[in-house]
């Protein structure tokens, strides 16, 4: 089969035949259709510290996709052959503590695909069947290939209840974007994104917030007082991973307010634990999705709201054939737009 391939430690992916994959009696192999590309696959890329310290190459990397069963092992129940799949990019072991309390996205052996075995950037792929997510309704190459990072926007975006409640999300990347979208869905009152990018700011107010403003020009007090909000925000998503953004959106809570934090920082961040204490806020870690309730909540979002189904299908900004996979990830890096999805029937 064809695929993206790292051959080792070092900057750089290669477009080579490799073995097709072979499964187990639990596993199935899967067709890939789509595939989106992640920061994850742009650190892999680059072979960055985080990558050198985390990646296990040889690999073949990529975890967002959408695609078509053809083999299922001879253990394996609920999936079919000729299925239209995403999967959860988790691999747990399914006996830690965590694991057997059912709690399985806190697993501590944790195994993901495209970064500790091998992923979706190839024509094939082998997949525990616990971890494949079977499509019930007709959903879109395009967006099956974005259910992973759905499903970080959504468990971010319900961490909280945010039925009539203000929420400002930092960083309007893609899954940013798409958390919007899912609390404007679920029915926060405003809704304010914020970010340093005119096109991710244009595509905010797409998603349906209220207001999007580029911090470095504007000010998040200002926006508050023209949406006539007298208390502060309820709960904030902080989805960018910027030194400036958690202190930022903790300094605009109201008082009892909570943050749902998913972006990663890429250093030390200063915050004012004070204000952290004195307010009585609550900041949770988000990573991944809960397995599987996040699956089953974007799925039935997805079916029930054309309008949701309409604005994740536009978070997808750059459409590459396989073939063109570079342009894919440089288009991808420049860090402006929104998703980024390549073609595998396309080779």
């Amino acid at each position: 089969m064809k695929a993206l391939y790292k051959p080792g430690p070092g900057p750089g992916l290669d477009m080579t035949d490799r073995p097709d994959p072979h499964g187990g009696p639990d596993d199935v192999i899967i067709r890939v259709l789509r595939t989106g590309i992640c920061g994850t696959d742009l650190h892999i890329d680059r072979w960055d510290d985080w990558a050198a310290s985390t990646v296990t190459a040889p690999l073949v990397p990529g975890h967002e996709f959408y695609g078509e069963v053809v083999e299922v092992g001879s253990g394996v129940r609920d999936v079919t052959v000729g299925d239209r799949v995403s999967g959860e990019g988790h691999v747990v072991c399914g006996t830690c503590r965590n694991c057997r309390a059912g709690r399985k996205q806190m697993c501590i052996r944790t195994e993901s695909v495209g970064v500790q075995r091998d992923g979706a950037f190839a024509e094939y792929l082998a997949l525990p069947a616990t971890n494949v997510w079977v499509h019930q309704a007709d959903v879109a190459p395009d967006v099956g290939a974005l259910f992973d990072p759905l499903g970080n926007a959504v468990h971010t975006a319900l961490a909280f209840p945010v039925v009539g409640e203000d929420v400002l999300v930092s960083g309007c990347g893609p899954i940013g974007l798409m958390s919007i979208a899912v609390a404007r869905h679920v029915g926060a009152r405003h809704v304010v994104g914020t970010d340093i990018s005119p096109e991710r700011l244009r595509l905010a107010l797409a998603m349906g917030a209220d207001a999007a403003i580029d911090v470095r020009t504007e000010s998040i007090d200002g926006v508050q007082k023209a949406l006539r909000m007298r208390e502060g925000f309820d709960v904030g998503f902080e989805m960018s991973g910027a030194p400036s953004a958690l202190p930022a959106m903790i300094a605009n809570l109201n008082h009892g307010g909570r943050i749902a934090m998913l972006g990663l920082p890429t250093g030390e961040i200063a915050v004012d634990w004070g204000t952290v204490v004195t307010h009585m806020l609550t900041i949770k870690g988000i990573y991944g999705r809960e397995m599987f309730e996040t699956w089953n909540a974007m799925s039935a979002m997805l079916e029930t709201s054309a309008r949701l189904r309409e604005s994740v299908a536009a978070v997808v900004s750059d459409r590459f054939p396989a073939t063109r996979w570079r342009e894919g990830f440089d288009a991808a890096a420049s860090g402006g737009g929104g998703k980024v999805v390549l073609n595998w029937e396309e080779l």
